[in-house]
């Protein structure tokens, strides 16, 4: 998590979305406190831009989009909204408010060591209440590893982990088949070591 805006205060949601209409900077907004989101290293921008450029073609032939960081998720009305690093959504419901979206079928981050750990647990535990939300990828910036957890039909999550040269990430109903190489494509960014004897 970034920040607390400067100086800290409790913000109600009026003022919180005059704070962000007035600033170039952007905030999360968690139960009356606002985050500064910090800025990209450039291997997060080209990860970033990896998973873009794959998931709009199959995400627009059903009609849906793909959104970056920009875009502000409604995660829990009046007390919960956060800028995901990739957002897809297939609802008709989100092209009416020209700002919010508000049913993510897929949320993705990129790690940092700065907010993995919050990425991991209270984020992703406000991001599981969403109905909507079937995929969430937490990918790391350091080495070749994607974690892919997906709501099975029973509501479950399953964890998926990705983290060799030849694995790709498959989400069937998304109709994305993307390798790991192509989304470290140009970051600079190695795969995952392997120690001798642990193969």
């Amino acid at each position: 998590m970034g920040q607390p805006a400067t100086p800290p205060r409790h913000y109600t949601l009026k003022e919180y979305f005059a704070l962000q209409e007035k600033s170039a900077a952007k905030y999360e907004y968690v139960e009356g406190e606002a985050f500064a989101v910090g800025g990209a290293s450039l291997a997060h921008n080209l990860i970033k831009g990896n998973l873009v450029a794959a998931l709009r073609p199959p995400v627009r032939r059903q009609g849906g989009r793909v959104l970056d960081e920009s875009v502000l998720l409604v995660v829990r009305a009046n007390a919960f909204y956060t800028y995901p690093d990739v957002l897809v959504t297939l609802d008709p419901a989100d092209r009416r408010d020209p700002y919010l979206v508000r049913h993510p079928l897929l949320l993705a981050e990129i790690l940092s060591s700065a907010t993995a750990e919050y990425d991991r647990t209270e984020k992703f535990a406000n991001y599981q209440k969403l109905p909507s939300l079937r995929h969430y990828l937490l990918i790391s910036q350091s080495a070749w590893v994607v974690e892919w957890f997906r709501r099975d039909a029973a509501g479950q999550w399953v964890y998926t982990l990705l983290s060799t040269p030849d694995d790709v990430l498959e989400i069937p109903d998304l109709g994305l088949s993307l390798p790991l190489r192509e989304l470290y494509d140009d970051t600079d960014v190695a795969p995952r070591r392997v120690l001798p004897g642990l193969e």
